[in-house]
């Protein structure tokens, strides 16, 4: 039990949670500050802080590091098509058990969810713990990331378009490219200059990550709950979310880990698989509904299946890694 707190600290689990369960509470008993009536603008502050967040993600990700991953295109390819298909297309394959207002804006926020590209630092903390390859997920969740500035709006428009005509792709695409790609791209050109200093303050740029998250969070509860959006929802509803996201989590899961074996993947390759494409980003799901739903009442029930995914699925892949290392240390003390 210590070993796996123990992983579930190095992955972010432990305080950050409690932090974003109290963000909830805090927004539900005094929601006033954060909604758009307050005179202290905290949406803008949280937008802001966003871009300083991928500003110093792009200073500690160096082009060698790029350039490193690009030759096992296979690989690269699954755990794209993972994020950024198969997942879209479970949630679609449910579409239809879910009739009614309340239940299609719970489906829309579980769609979401799926959309959004692979995390960055719990993904590649799992393959290093399960002895995966490592390059390999750095490179992945990296790229993945920028690539659902582009793939995530797509998505999402198909679904919007639907029930609105007012989706702009275009204007979504270049505010996410403003706060995301410009910030990224700038941390990239000034890596040789400042990235050993991202890299050697990154425990500490990690807290300024998680605030701003934390932040975004309470001010999407803070307009749901102020608008009584939830009032239509049930612990019984919450808690049938938790074991949907579960499942989510290991369908996915053990279909990476089948189309590894068919494609005769090395052990190494099917643990950075198995871990990249089965994982969901909390950091950019917040900042896609900030510019997705800019001014919806509903912002925190689009959050709500991203939250619940991004803690189970850290207590699940902690457990899964845990259990690939001894398999390892087994294998290597049988050859």
């Amino acid at each position: 039990m210590k070993k796996i707190i123990n992983i579930a600290e190095k992955a972010g689990l432990d305080g950050f949670l409690l932090a974003l369960i109290s963000m909830i509470g805090l927004a539900y008993v005094y929601p006033y500050p954060g909604m758009k009536s307050s005179p202290v603008p905290l949406g803008e502050i949280a937008t802001y802080g966003v871009s300083v967040i991928f500003f110093f993600y792009g200073l500690r990700l160096s082009p060698e590091k790029l350039k490193a991953g690009l030759t096992n295109w296979r690989l690269h390819a699954m755990i794209h098509f993972s994020t950024f298909v198969l997942f879209p297309l479970l949630a679609l394959a449910v579409r239809p058990l879910f009739k009614g207002s309340e239940n299609e804006l719970l489906w829309l926020s579980i769609f979401f969810l799926t959309t959004l590209p692979s995390t960055v630092s719990s993904s590649v903390v799992m393959v290093s713990i399960a002895n995966g390859n490592i390059p390999a997920a750095i490179f992945n969740a990296s790229i993945s990331s920028l690539m659902g500035v582009f793939i995530t709006p797509l998505w999402m428009g198909l679904v919007l378009d639907n029930a609105s005509g007012e989706y702009d792709l275009p204007g979504v695409v270049g505010k996410l490219s403003l706060q995301v790609i410009l910030p990224v791209g700038l941390g990239i050109l000034m890596n040789k200059s400042w990235g050993a200093f991202a890299e050697k303050y990154k425990s500490k740029i990690r807290y300024f990550d998680q605030f701003t998250i934390l932040l975004i969070v309470y001010t999407s509860f803070c307009e749901s709950f102020g608008e009584h959006l939830f009032s239509g929802f049930k612990m019984r509803d919450i808690v049938f979310l938790g074991i949907g996201m579960v499942a989510l989590f290991f369908s996915i899961y053990l279909l990476l880990s089948f189309f590894s074996r068919i494609l005769h993947f090395s052990r190494e390759d099917e643990i950075t698989a198995v871990f990249c494409g089965s994982k969901k980003s909390l950091i950019q799901g917040a900042v896609m509904s900030k510019v997705l739903f800019s001014g919806a009442s509903y912002a925190g029930i689009m959050l709500l299946p991203i939250m619940l995914y991004h803690a189970l699925q850290l207590i699940a892949a902690s457990v899964l890694a845990q259990r690939m290392a001894r398999k390892n240390l087994e294998i290597a003390g049988s050859e």
